[in-house]
């Protein structure tokens, strides 16, 4: 009978806070018990399966595909995304929008945010941003050279330039190619002091935003003029290449691709992703599932934020 007596107090104690909403101290004063004794009561409560905890998703929300996409590629956090058409657009649209209320609201005040400027999804999310008031971030740093086609160029400026001003940062560009012609017209850009000054912040970013391309470029990233040519797109797929984030290429595997290309990107290394505290990939859509697979499997992503059909052939 003690312990039938023992299990009625701790069922009392827990209705009074999980059904009746009354705080710790109160249900305390009110059994004449000490706080601490409520405390360990509520926790005896679920331990003896008095309390049972559930959580039920709202409709719209797929927390099966995030936990499944966490197991499988060993992965910190993952946001799916609902998406009414299996479509390109339709999914960067929506996954822009809800990378747009994640950075809302977990952005902290004085952060370096690191972004890759020649995503299209990225630029989606950008587009959502609300101007925040509270938390200010530091500077927005640009981690891919920028310049290209004078048609499209001015699209990486203009994206690091606006999520500066909606995050009450000051914008650090990367105003050189991001595919250079040689190794030594990369170091000479390199010498740059205003270049200089921009990729000497990469070492202290402490949010990446970046895309995941597939070895063939998006169409944004194809007009900008950042890119290899076709033969050496071709041999980087020959070395078994599958994707890459900013220019930065991996295998299915998730190992670097390492080649000569690699000296001729001005942008962020992967080794320097690695070190940043946070790092959130925006990606979706049929034609990168095995871009998508092997970046995850880098090492560098914190959390992906993609849609419900990406995430199905993800796991599949």
């Amino acid at each position: 009978m003690t312990r039938l007596n023992e299990l009625r107090l701790i069922s009392r104690v827990a209705q009074m806070y999980h059904l009746e909403g009354r705080r710790q101290a109160e249900i305390a004063q009110h059994l004449r018990l000490s706080q601490a004794t409520v405390s360990r009561m509520l926790k005896r409560a679920e331990a003896e399966d008095i309390v049972r905890t559930s959580v039920t998703p709202p409709v719209g929300t797929y927390s099966e595909l995030e936990s499944a996409l966490r197991e499988k590629y060993d992965l910190p956090e993952a946001i799916v995304v609902e998406c009414t058409e299996d479509r390109d657009g339709a999914i960067m649209a929506r996954i822009g929008e809800a990378a747009a209320h994640l950075l809302e609201v977990t952005l902290a005040p004085g952060e370096i945010i690191g972004v890759s400027s020649w995503s299209q999804t990225i630029s989606k999310m950008v587009e959502n941003i609300h101007p925040l008031k509270s938390a200010q971030a530091k500077y927005v740093v640009q981690t891919l050279g920028g310049m290209g086609d004078p048609s499209v160029q001015t699209h990486a400026t203009q994206l690091t330039t606006r999520l500066a001003r909606l995050t009450g940062a000051e914008p650090k560009l990367l105003a050189v190619q991001g595919v250079t012609t040689s190794r030594e017209a990369k170091f000479l850009m390199q010498a740059d002091p205003y270049v200089r000054e921009t990729m000497d912040l990469f070492g202290s970013i402490t949010l990446a935003i970046v895309g995941i391309g597939a070895v063939e470029p998006s169409e944004l990233l194809a007009r900008s003029g950042n890119i290899f040519s076709s033969r050496e797109l071709s041999d980087l797929a020959e070395a078994g290449a599958v994707g890459d984030i900013s220019l930065r290429f991996f295998d299915k595997n998730g190992k670097p691709v390492k080649t000569p290309l690699d000296d001729r990107v001005i942008g962020l290394p992967l080794e320097d992703l690695e070190r940043v505290d946070r790092v959130i990939a925006l990606a979706g859509g049929s034609k990168k599932i095995e871009a998508i697979a092997g970046a995850l499997r880098v090492g560098v992503i914190d959390m992906l934020v993609t849609d419900k059909f990406t995430a199905q052939r993800l796991i599949d």
